[in-house]
């Protein structure tokens, strides 16, 4: 218990010393977590637990960033962590709490996309530090860095909504969002639903309450196959540009700013916290 408390205090100290590394992404931090703090107290005073917990959760999440980079040793770059900070703030307080996902169109979209980008560059550089290490070394070609690029991000994105199928289905949520269609095309069911077209959807009742006079309202799989595809286009051309880097990284530098490095020694601060306390 006593060596459990000590590396707690130590990854304390740490994490501290690594959130403040860098003045810009440390300044973004600052003001993120001000607007998220000022959103919390303002949800504190309505009473409106569920985006309390939002505004709590996102705080946790600006902490990973940096906890990633202690725990894993690897050094983001400043330009990735400043949009993982955005990111994250506009995921779960733009998005969620001030609804920017209905009252901004493609808001969802773009984020989608984004992440789709950014998570093929995190796979991209999880080939590079496992390369580096002496005892697991191999000849990468740049095909290989695309393809697992590609297929880490796609993987990524598929396990995001498996997390929202899992949130609607078992605790009532709705993060798989609803899209309203004016066509069903059906192949049937069984004997008693066979197949069916239905066009030019104005209405839907349901135990005599009209739910909708706009059309039909899907419940999930457009956004989600939505998700899915702008996954695609972001992990796509991430993974066309790590193949021209990896051919030539002089003429496609810019791609550096979005994959993590190996970190020095000298900015492991994990490991010199837990070497003055020992």
């Amino acid at each position: 218990m006593q060596s459990i408390k000590k590396y707690l205090l130590c990854l304390k100290e740490a994490l501290s010393k690594e959130i403040k590394e860098h003045r810009s992404s440390f300044a973004v931090y600052m003001i993120l977590r001000t607007l998220v703090i000022i959103v919390l107290i303002r949800q504190i005073f309505t009473q409106n637990y569920e985006n309390i917990f939002v505004c709590v959760l996102t705080l946790l999440l600006f902490i990973v960033p940096s906890l990633v980079q202690l725990t894993f040793k690897v050094e983001l770059p400043i330009f990735l962590e400043i949009l993982i900070l955005v990111f994250i703030y506009a995921a779960e307080i733009l998005g969620e709490i001030d609804n920017y996902y209905f009252s901004i169109p493609y808001w969802d979209t773009i984020l989608h996309t984004i992440n789709g980008f950014v998570c093929a560059a995190i796979g991209f550089s999880l080939v590079g530090l496992l390369n580096k290490k002496e005892k697991i070394k191999f000849f990468v070609s740049p095909v290989f860095f695309a393809i697992v690029s590609f297929t880490f991000s796609m993987t990524i994105g598929v396990m995001w909504e498996f997390f929202e199928y899992s949130m609607d289905r078992f605790f009532g949520m709705d993060t798989q969002k609803d899209t309203l269609i004016q066509e069903i095309h059906s192949a049937g069911v069984d004997d008693q639903l066979p197949a069916f077209s239905i066009d030019e959807i104005q209405e839907v009742t349901i135990n005599g309450e009209v739910i909708s006079d706009k059309g039909y309202v899907d419940i999930g799989l457009i956004d989600t196959m939505s998700d899915l595809f702008v996954n695609f286009v972001g992990a796509t051309v991430f993974s066309i540009f790590s193949y021209f880097y990896s051919k030539n990284s002089k003429q496609f530098a810019f791609i550096q700013f979005f994959i993590p490095t190996k970190k020095e020694e000298d900015k492991d601060y994990l490991h010199q916290e837990i070497s003055k306390k020992a």
